[in-house]
């Protein structure tokens, strides 16, 4: 409903007029969004919902053993893998971190259009079940150099998930749907982070068996699950909106139909446009693609570093024992998830995405100092827990950023696969920050973090302004955002 608004003139006379308020304006969009020739809303909300269950649940649990696969280095270390492999000795365990990354940044752009060509469902299984038994081999290196390149062919697989789920997500939900999903995915991940280590406590007791030391059973088993869930992800994954009614048991041609309308309504990009090398790399001249990508090199470099180096901080910096240091990572990444799903609601609910991104930003600015300088270990943890919270809460905050304010299949297609390939260049960054010499207080690292959330919050300023200005260029009809006139940016 219209609110009356009164406005005095500068000759004292009054004009009424309506003005929509922001809230308004944001249930109005919903409402000719939600107006369908053919289903009622709750028809759509019912097929929206069958989407969530088969796409976004598979695509995260998918997700949460590539987390696992790739950030059980820590636990594996304090575990016995340091001493076994002579880890100690200069820089072998950075190294080890390190080299998964640049195979992992490089590959992401053919992986990306390999997705969209071959189909989500074989790329994705076919990936999985590789590096699932790829991982079982790291349960049998001798020695530290074999680890290294097994870690190398690890980026090179795991290469293919991420950025192909950020494109596939973004093509099948509304701007203003996608953040909640983004949520739900990672949160859904995230439960690798938090009860990763508790996996890996397990699994160490297996130590013995076999003749073989329990950080080996943490690679063998975990390997053994991803397999396991290769062949899950075969049968329940779903292909691209336009061929969705070919996926098993899944949508039929009219509810197909129906979501090709819906995203058509919300950006018209349903459909795909004919693929040229031209028109793919075209959009690399858009300098926002780049701001949006090294929002997500800060924010990467500093959750890369927490989960690869907490269970040694918690061990090291803090003086937990093994067992504490495994079980003590699940309670932060808890609150996480509290601040992911708020952020999530708030931000689909009214549109927003800079502004959470700045708050959760200074929520881990507060608990840096924290985690670095208190006197008491307690008081550490506690740090850890608001840096943990607001720098992994920031991650389906930024994806729905980025996926808010690119339109047209290929520019998102190339978009999703700079955002995920500088984050890969941020797990680099964020391998390095916390060095074993610099235990137990990480200054350097605790410096590091804090610069990189001072940037977000600088890069998110700067670019909100620009979208809020060409916003207003665009309804004076002076710009065309996106190559629509009816596309407006999401600040």
């Amino acid at each position: 409903m219209a609110t009356q608004v009164d406005e005095k003139t500068s000759d004292g006379s009054t004009n009424s007029r309506n003005a929509l308020n922001e809230e308004t304006a944001s249930d109005s969009s919903r409402l000719a969004l939600d107006n369908d020739p053919v289903y009622s809303y709750r028809e759509q909300r019912k097929i929206i919902h069958r989407i969530d269950r088969r796409l976004v649940i598979t695509c995260g649990i998918i997700y949460c053993f590539s987390l696992i696969d790739r950030g059980n280095l820590g636990n594996a270390s304090i575990a016995g893998m340091t001493d076994d492999l002579e880890l100690k000795v200069g820089f072998r365990y950075s190294t080890i971190v390190l080299v998964f990354f640049p195979t992992y940044v490089l590959f992401q752009p053919p992986a990306t259009l390999l997705s969209r060509r071959l189909g989500p469902r074989k790329f994705l299984a076919s990936i999985t079940l590789l590096w699932g038994a790829l991982e079982i081999g790291f349960g049998f290196a001798k020695k530290w150099t074999d680890m290294i390149g097994l870690r190398v062919a690890l980026g090179i697989l795991e290469a293919g998930l991420y950025p192909s789920v950020v494109y596939l997500l973004a093509t099948w939900y509304s701007r203003y749907d996608v953040g909640k999903r983004y949520c739900a995915f990672y949160v859904i991940g995230c439960l690798a982070l938090a009860f990763g280590g508790v996996l890996a406590y397990g699994l160490m007791q297996m130590d013995g068996l076999s003749g073989m030391r329990g950080w080996r059973w943490i690679f063998i088993m975990e390997g053994v699950f991803t397999c396991a869930t290769s062949f899950f992800a075969y049968f329940f994954l779903v292909d691209f909106p336009d061929k969705a009614d070919q996926s098993w048991r899944f949508l039929n041609k009219d509810e197909r139909d129906f979501i090709v309308r819906r995203i058509n309504k919300d950006r018209d990009d349903a459909i795909p446009e004919k693929f040229t090398l031209a028109r793919f790399l075209r959009p690399a001249l858009d300098i926002k693609i780049w701001i949006l990508a090294f929002i997500s090199f800060l924010i990467i470099t500093v959750t890369t570093s927490i989960s690869v180096f907490l269970p040694i901080i918690l061990r090291n910096g803090l003086g937990f024992t093994i067992a504490e240091s495994q079980c003590l990572i699940a309670p932060p990444y808890c609150l996480a998830a509290i601040l992911m799903v708020t952020s999530a609601y708030l931000g689909d609910r009214f549109h927003v995405r800079g502004p959470i991104l700045i708050f959760n930003s200074l929520v881990a600015l507060v608990g840096l100092p924290i985690m670095g300088f208190a006197s008491s270990s307690r008081a550490r943890y506690f740090g850890v827990f608001l840096v943990t919270a607001g720098t992994n809460a920031n991650i389906p905050t930024a994806l729905a950023y980025q996926a808010n304010n690119v339109r047209g299949q290929w520019k998102r297609a190339l978009t999703s696969a700079l955002f995920v390939g500088c984050g890969g260049i941020g797990g680099i960054s964020g391998g390095t920050i916390f060095r074993s010499q610099d235990a137990p207080r990480y200054i350097p690292g605790i410096s590091a973090a804090i610069a990189c959330n001072c940037l977000v919050i600088v890069c998110v300023l700067g670019l909100s302004g620009y979208y809020m200005y060409a916003n207003k260029q665009a309804d004076k009809g002076k710009k065309v955002n996106e190559g629509s006139e009816a596309f407006r940016y999401t600040i």
